[in-house]
C-alpha cells in the first residue's frame, strides 16, 4: 500500500519536476497548472487512481503568494491509498485546464470551485454558476469577499433592530 503511493510519487515527481512534501503522514505533489491534466490521466491510466476523491481549493490572501492552492485527492481501491495533488494559483493567473474527460466526478467540483472561488476552469463543458444564483456577483470563498453584517439580537436592543427590519407591504 505505502511502496504503491511511494512509487507513484517518485515516478510524478520525476516526470513533472514537481515538488514533493509530506503533511501528517499523507504525501502530496504540487503541480504547476499546465501538467495537471497530465498527471490526472497518468494516475488514472497507470498507477490505479482510479477515483477523484475531493477536490476543493483553498485562498491564502493576503499572507501567501501564489494565493490559491486546488487540491486534488485521487483514491485507488486497489491499492487501499490516496494521494493529494496540488495545483497553485496567483491571483491573475486563476485559469486552470479543466481534468473532466478524465475523471467524470470531476465535473461538478470544478463548477463548485469556478462559484466559490472565481477559479476558470478551461475547456469545462458547462462552467456556470452551481450553487449560486447565477447574477451573483462575487465570490464567497474569497478571503476578500465583503461579508454582510447585521447586528445580533440580544434583550436590550429587540425593539431598535425591530425597526430596522424589512416589513412585508400590505
Amino acid at each position: 500500500m505505502a511502496d504503491h503511493r511511494q512509487t507513484t510519487l517518485q515516478a510524478l515527481q520525476e516526470k513533472f519536476s514537481a515538488e514533493a512534501s509530506e503533511f501528517r503522514g499523507d504525501p502530496r505533489l504540487i503541480v504547476s497548472p499546465s501538467q495537471i491534466r497530465e498527471a490526472a490521466r497518468l494516475l488514472r491510466e497507470q498507477y490505479g487512481f482510479e477515483y477523484l476523491s475531493g477536490l476543493t481549493a483553498s485562498d491564502y490572501w493576503p499572507q501567501y503568494n501564489p494565493r490559491f492552492h486546488v487540491v486534488y485527492v485521487f483514491s485507488s481501491f486497489q491499492h487501499n491509498c490516496r494521494l493529494e495533488v496540488r495545483v497553485p494559483l496567483a491571483d491573475e493567473e486563476t485559469v486552470l485546464p479543466s481534468i473532466s474527460a478524465v475523471y467524470y466526478s470531476a465535473d461538478w467540483q470544478e463548477r463548485e470551485i469556478y462559484d466559490m472561488f472565481g477559479i476558470r476552469i478551461a475547456d469545462h463543458p458547462d462552467l456556470r454558476r452551481l450553487i449560486m444564483p447565477h447574477d451573483w456577483e462575487g465570490y464567497p470563498l474569497r478571503k476578500d469577499y465583503p461579508l454582510g453584517y447585521e447586528e445580533v439580537q440580544f434583550t436590550f436592543n429587540v425593539d431598535e433592530i425591530d425597526l430596522r427590519k424589512p416589513k412585508p407591504t400590505e
